[in-house]
């Protein structure tokens, strides 16, 4: 049963990020900070994609790399990607090379421009589902974090009928926290109390 854990800096984080500097820094900067930006949203719903399966830390170490192979996640330049280029993705040591992800990719790049011409835009879609606002939680030990919502299961169910891939509940919701449209900064961390104020 963990909980927020106190690290020589005198601040107590959740345990997930433990000691890795990469890892402390992603949690204390970015993980539970709303985002609003719509290409930033693709990108890290493209990301928590190719998480799947794998550790959070593995995919921020090839974070920079993703960014190069995959054109800066500019999603009209994905959406266009052919075989020779998924091909060549597929050779990139740098990424993890999942065929079905990377072609998860173009198809998501391809429901992310359509959402973008013909709906409200994929931020104002995606925080529509929360009022606009972050859901604030109160957990006080990783034990107590879903792995999944109904929430997150009814976004999911949405992204897919328009086309999204590797989009699962799960995912969703590993995707919620990381764009802040849920707060599980454990109680004790002290990001919980920075996020709500």
């Amino acid at each position: 049963m963990k909980s927020a854990i106190k690290h020589a800096d005198g601040l107590d984080r959740c345990p997930w990020c433990g000691t890795d500097a990469l890892y402390v820094t992603y949690h204390d900067t970015e993980w539970g900070v709303p985002e609003k930006d719509d290409r930033a949203l693709y990108e890290k719903l493209i990301l928590d994609g190719f998480q799947a399966g794998l550790s959070w830390i593995t995919i921020l170490r090839k974070r920079e790399n993703f960014r190069r192979a995959f054109d800066g996640f500019k999603p009209e330049k994905i959406a266009l990607y052919d075989k020779n280029k998924r091909a060549a993705l597929m050779k990139d040591a740098g990424i993890i090379r999942n065929r079905l992800k990377i072609e998860g990719s173009v198809a998501s790049a391809r429901a992310w421009l359509d959402l973008m011409e013909k709906g409200p835009g994929f931020s104002a879609y995606l925080w529509d589902f929360v009022d606009g606002e972050p859901l604030t939680f109160r957990r006080r030990t990783i034990k107590d974090v879903p792995a999944e919502t109904p929430l997150s299961q009814k976004i999911s169910k949405d992204l897919k009928a328009r086309g999204f891939k590797f989009c699962g509940p799960t995912i969703v919701y590993a995707f919620m926290q990381a764009v802040g449209m849920v707060n599980d900064h454990l109680v004790a961390c002290h990001r919980h109390r920075e996020l709500v104020r």
